[in-house]
């Protein structure tokens, strides 16, 4: 099977149903910045060793896929797909207790960069939340399973929570921003 297909060379790609749209709608944007934070993930989980870590991650880039599929499926299409579940929230939730439980209280905002590995997930951090703007977008204009965004804003608390956890499992020093005086 060839990669290359040669059907979007005319700057549309097709959604999971059939339609064709422009590379730069916004449900493209949308599922193509989910891929990004995937891969961003990948990056993260090959710089690290926590076993438990590497678990949530591998299942959260599932679950990225899972959500992904739902961002490129033409509206009214009926081909079924992977769903998220309540079950997905509350693993994140449980993840962030999890690590909390083992950090210093939180008393300022933080830097990223006292590792990095820590700092990748900051960066992971970060793009969640463009995801998350897209999505909230697209949601604005097209009817979308609402787990979706529910996910992402919780993921996005997940990936700060980690990167907090990551830096302090691995000896970094929080770097706490402390605003400049006048």
């Amino acid at each position: 099977m060839k990669i290359y297909t040669r059907k979007g060379d005319d700057g549309k790609t097709g959604l999971i149903g059939g339609d064709r749209v422009s590379k730069h709608h916004i449900r493209v944007e949308s599922y193509g910045t989910v891929d990004e934070l995937n891969s961003h993930l990948g990056l993260l989980r090959s710089q690290i060793s926590d076993q438990p870590t590497l678990a949530a991650l591998a299942q959260i880039q599932d679950r990225l896929f899972t959500l992904g599929s739902s961002l490129a499926s033409a509206p009214g299409n009926r081909m079924v797909l992977p769903e998220l579940y309540d079950s997905d929230i509350a693993f994140l939730e449980s993840e962030i207790d999890r690590m909390t439980s083992k950090l210093p209280e939180l008393k300022n905002f933080v830097l990223p960069g006292a590792t990095q590995p820590g700092a990748q997930a900051h960066v992971a951090r970060c793009v969640c939340r463009r995801a998350e703007r897209m999505v909230a977008f697209l949601a604005d204009n097209e009817t979308l399973e609402p787990l979706i965004l529910i996910y992402l804003n919780r993921l996005s608390d997940y990936l700060f929570t980690t990167a907090r956890f990551l830096d302090h499992e691995l000896g970094g020093t929080e770097i706490a921003w402390s605003p400049r005086s006048k």
